[in-house]
């Protein structure tokens, strides 16, 4: 059973965040894998974690870290430590650990996922696909992960590649026209993208992008209701 709910999408920004992870599992793998590669300060707690750190470290994980490595606890979930952390994910596979994390962090204010137990979730992990500052999620709130990551896969091949440098651009073109005291609602960026400057970002013809960013800049114009 998925949630019956309608969700509210969110990013969070974890960077530096205390995060708490309960399991060592492959599903805690890839949790803890998310985590790190947004820069959270992950705590693992979990009796045996050699699978999941086995597949951290194959993965080149903390060879990519934006933050601090895990801290690592050998032991089974205390009950209310999920109190002193920002985010908790728990990926025991055994319902009442779940139970318990949920009832700890849901009384202290905390959010809390529980991976393949809908119930026992106050929010739900999308599958995700990422380019430089471009982060597309996928969720079926929580009742099919698979329908999910396949969304996720379609979604990316038919975008294809190039979306971060782009949104690079978009955004430093943005910064000129804030810079110049216009405004960036007055410029047609819809006609952009559905025109060709995606396909030369694509194709790496930067100058030619470029040409048509500074038209773009050129021609924006102070917010209606605003002195020139």
């Amino acid at each position: 059973m998925g949630i019956d709910a309608d969700l509210y999408p969110v990013g969070l920004i974890i960077a530096g965040q205390r995060c708490l992870v309960v399991g060592g599992g492959r599903v805690a793998a890839r949790k803890i894998s998310s985590l790190l590669g947004c820069g959270a300060a992950v705590t693992i707690v979990a009796p045996e974690a050699h699978v999941a750190m086995g597949l951290l470290a194959g993965e080149g994980v903390f060879d990519r870290l934006r933050g601090p490595h895990p801290e690592l606890h050998l032991r089974p979930y205390r009950p209310g430590e999920a109190a002193g952390y920002r985010l908790v994910v728990t990926a025991t596979g055994d319902r009442v650990v779940d139970a318990l994390v949920y009832r700890d962090a849901e009384e202290s204010g905390v959010w809390v996922n529980s991976a393949d137990d809908p119930e026992h979730c106050s929010f739900v992990l999308p599958a995700v696909t990422r380019d430089g500052p471009v982060t597309v999620a996928v969720s079926t709130g929580g009742s099919s992960p698979a329908l999910a990551s396949w969304l996720r896969r379609r979604i990316a091949e038919t975008i294809g590649p190039g979306l971060g440098p782009l949104a690079t651009l978009l955004d430093d073109a943005r910064g000129q026209i804030h810079a110049r005291g216009a405004s960036t609602e007055t410029v047609d960026w819809e006609s952009l993208l559905d025109g060709a400057l995606p396909e030369l970002v694509r194709q790496g013809k930067w100058d030619e992008a470029r040409r048509l960013l500074d038209a773009a800049v050129e021609s924006a114009r102070p917010a209606a209701g605003t002195s020139d």
